[in-house]
């Protein structure tokens, strides 16, 4: 008997539901936000499908490509970012083709909530010559990864499923049904298809391109794409999140809602537009879609009353097309909150001996590059994941040494695995003479705690053999490799001095796991005595929230906030903080 129940879900969930019903047998992926949920959820059906955290999104998407190879379907999902990692396969495998169905989900960051850059997927899918769907709600969310597959197979393509941030995070009502049992493939060997040397290529760049009009000429008439004619004075053209601000704020306009963004359904615009007065085209980020149908000769409205930047709104539509201003009032004006390191976090305490020592970092992606704001203030750059261990080669290499004495490169476990280890292996052989400090704190902290090859754990939850980042660090050749407790900061200042002067390429990695695991177990609370406190500031210079100051400029500390990690007891030398246990 078939499941036809409705529940709420979140994008991410539904992009996962939507998966297990189209029958995928194979899921691999990195952790990204806003794209992290999808494989969170998806594990749930793992007795009928295996998933994975790969140590990178490249790694993730050809995983994805040899089950698709084997016959199966498969999926790989990852944050907007991570599509740049895994461009080589990508673009490859689009000429390549599919056994089974192959889906790559791709989750954008309009506004750059947690995002170091706010591209554009469909600018990377163009390019790469991919079809991309881009669901509106958490239903669309379910039936287009459904829709991908078949699209995927019928075509003989990968395809790119595009959502954004507020839809991933976003809740919709959503029909659930029963999997669908779809037999494996058999694989046939085709060294012409699949093999992308010279000769083969060309021949299948020749197949893409007839794909793409075969998939331009068909869209036309796939559900995916609709009509909605209403008042013909206003026609606006609209996808994903943005078409649900278009119903909202120009109700009575006629819309021509896209489900697939590219190849983009010729035909169907410059017939909608024929019957609409005025032709707007609203569209989150880059004005692809608008400058395709400019270059057919229609006239159409974007880019000169939308921005190219951020989220839009419902109200930012309304104004824009409408000429009408919100009513709304301004929103209560709350005290500013910036991202800080939890209470307690390990890196807070590596942070105040490189801020001590006066000491810069080339940074990395994760938690820990809030080391760049006060009052730590001691990562001076940050890229992306595993930039800061090349960044740092790139500076001795180009004003030498001397130039930057004072400096380190820092990155977490998780970013390690992803793509650092290709850098210090580029300066082990290279002869850089830096020191690299591995912040490991036993998970992928920023997107909220997924295992990777170092912590012994799989997506699946079964228990492996975690790679010993220290070893690893002393196979490449490193001699010069010491594994420290964060919070000792004594040796540790001692062993950074060492290793910062020496002529020799170095790794100090900081080992003690995130406060959020629980691994380190809190049996006590700092507390402050107020009449041994002199005053000198020194326990607030690591910034930790649970320590603050009372108005006669003696300090407090919150044991609701506290962790006791006794990073502030270490800096006192009055001895005017102590430990309560609990």
């Amino acid at each position: 008997m078939s499941d036809t129940k409705k529940i709420m879900m979140l994008g991410n969930e539904a992009i996962a539901r939507g998966a297990y019903e189209a029958g995928v047998k194979v899921s691999a992926a990195y952790p990204g936000t806003p794209s992290t949920e999808i494989s969170e959820n998806l594990v749930q059906y793992g007795d009928v499908l295996y998933c994975e955290w790969s140590p990178n999104e490249k790694v993730a998407t050809e995983v994805a490509i040899g089950a698709s190879m084997a016959g199966v379907r498969s999926m790989c999902s990852m944050k907007h970012v991570g599509v740049n990692v895994a461009a080589d396969p990508l673009f490859t495998v689009s000429y390549i083709g599919v056994t089974g169905g192959l889906v790559m989900v791709a989750a954008d960051d309009p506004g750059m909530y947690s995002s170091q850059n706010e591209q554009d997927t469909r600018m990377v899918a163009r390019a790469a010559h991919v079809p991309v769907l881009e669901p509106s709600d958490s239903q669309e969310a379910k039936d287009f990864v459904k829709a991908a597959y078949e699209i995927s197979e019928k075509y003989d393509t990968p395809v790119i499923v595009r959502t954004t941030t507020r839809l991933a995070h976003s809740q919709g009502m959503v029909a659930l049904e029963d999997r669908t049992d779809v037999p494996d493939k058999t694989y046939e060997r085709d060294i012409a298809k699949r093999v992308m040397m010279p000769a083969m290529a060309k021949k299948r760049h020749l197949v893409v391109e007839d794909r793409e009009k075969r998939l331009e000429a068909d869209a036309c008439t796939m559900p995916i794409n609709r009509v909605e004619m209403r008042d013909t004075k206003i026609g606006i053209i609209a996808s994903g999140i943005p078409y649900q601000y278009v119903r909202e704020a120009v109700p009575e306009a006629s819309v021509l809602k896209l489900g697939m963004v590219n190849p983009l359904p010729r035909k169907l615009i410059e017939d909608f537009a024929k019957k609409v007065d005025k032709l707007y085209i609203v569209e989150e980020l880059d004005p692809l879609t608008e400058l395709q149908v400019r270059s057919w000769g229609i006239d159409c409205i974007g880019k000169e009353i939308f921005t190219v930047q951020g989220e839009y709104s419902a109200n930012m539509i309304r104004s824009a097309i409408l000429g009408q201003k919100t009513d709304a009032k301004s929103p209560a004006q709350v005290p500013n909150r910036p991202p800080i390191l939890c209470p307690g976090c390990p890196h807070r305490s590596v942070y105040t001996v490189l801020n001590k020592l006066k000491i810069h970092a080339a940074g990395d992606i994760g938690c820990y590059t809030l080391g760049a704001v006060a009052p730590l203030s001691v990562i001076d750059t940050t890229v992306c994941m595993g930039s800061s261990i090349s960044t740092l080669h790139g500076m001795e290499k180009a004003k030498g040494k001397d130039y930057i004495k004072n400096w380190v490169a820092v990155i977490g476990d998780s970013t390690f695995m992803h793509t650092g280890i290709n850098s210090l292996m580029n300066m082990f052989y290279n002869q850089s003479t830096e020191t690299v400090i591995i912040l490991d704190n036993s998970t992928t902290g920023m997107t909220g705690h997924q295992d990777h090859a170092a912590t012994g754990k799989t997506l699946m939850g079964e228990v492996v053999p975690a790679i010993n980042i220290s070893r690893l660090c002393s196979a490449i050749g490193i001699k010069n490799v010491t594994e420290v407790d964060a919070f000792d900061i004594v040796s540790l200042e001692k062993i950074i001095k060492e290793y910062v002067a020496s002529d020799d390429l170095s790794v100090i990695i900081t080992k003690s796991p995130c406060v959020m695991l629980n691994q380190r177990p809190v049996t006590h609370k700092c507390a402050s005595d107020p009449e041994k406190c002199r005053k000198c500031g020194m326990c607030l210079k690591p910034g930790c929230p649970a320590v603050t100051k009372r108005e006669d400029g003696t300090i407090a500390i919150d044991d609701t906030l506290c962790n006791g990690c006794d990073l502030c007891k270490s800096l006192c030398k009055f001895d005017a903080i102590t430990d309560v246990p609990l």
